[in-house]
């Protein structure tokens, strides 16, 4: 496991970790000039924890963490262990009726965080990515899942088409979205154990892993309509997928 430490930022990252993992935070950085009520609950916890805070100015904070809309807090925590395929083939085996989030060659770190805010607010158990050609964990990412990343298990995995394979002899259903999938989201079947996939930026799903589906879905939308951001997208899926499982 690394020993470089990992950065996490902004209100509610700061607030997920403290609340879950406080013995990770090694430094806690705090504008000088933030006295609000959340802000004052936080050092509270990190006075109780025994977790160092520096004071400093936006500029500082700006100037050590250039371009990350911090929110003037930073936290300075251990890295957590990083989850891999057969971590997630253990999970997975525990659970009656899985819910698994697939995305494969996400680019944007703040899609990733995006992503794994929506999974979390849908139930998901867990989010796949490759280790390779995919965005990773940056601070980034961590901000734009607004806590998300923190509580959220996620499995990094050296061959997305083995670990497809591996869910699919546990009974989980890979079902992969795309826009010209054959079957509209809102006729397929996502009651059972299930795996959606969703695809990168710019070239979706690759060619292995939409041959290893059990089934395509696309999302219908208006005639003329630009296709949907990945976060979106896995937001109105999983939250289908969430609707046929209340019901």
């Amino acid at each position: 496991m690394s020993t470089v430490n990992e950065t996490v930022a902004g209100l509610h990252a700061v607030q997920a970790c403290l609340a879950n993992d406080p013995e990770r935070v090694q430094l806690l950085w705090v504008q000088q000039n933030r006295r609000d009520g959340q802000v004052a609950e936080l050092l509270r916890q990190a006075e109780a924890a025994g977790i160092s805070v520096q004071p400093v100015s936006r500029r500082e904070l700006d100037q050590r963490w250039p371009g990350l809309r911090h929110q003037g807090l930073v936290a300075e925590c251990r890295p957590r262990p990083r989850l891999s395929e057969k971590d997630l083939e253990a999970a997975l085996t525990g659970l009656a009726l899985p819910l698994v989030l697939v995305l494969d060659g996400v680019q944007d770190p703040r899609n990733l965080g995006a992503c794994m805010r929506t999974a979390l607010a849908a139930g998901v158990d867990g989010v796949v990515i490759p280790r390779d050609r995919a965005a990773g964990l940056t601070p980034a990412a961590r901000k734009a899942a607004a806590g998300a990343a923190e509580t959220l298990p996620l499995y990094e995995v050296t061959n997305l088409a083995r670990s497809l394979r591996m869910m699919r002899e546990l009974g989980v259903f890979v079902t992969g979205a795309e826009a010209d999938a054959p079957t509209s989201l809102y006729q397929a079947n996502l009651g059972g154990p299930l795996a959606l996939a969703l695809g990168g930026e710019q070239k979706g799903l690759r060619r292995l892993t939409r041959e290893l589906c059990d089934q395509r879905v696309h999302i219908p939308q208006a005639p003329g309509s630009d296709s949907l951001n990945v976060s979106v997208a896995a937001g109105v899926c999983l939250f289908e997928a969430v609707r046929q499982r209340s019901v």
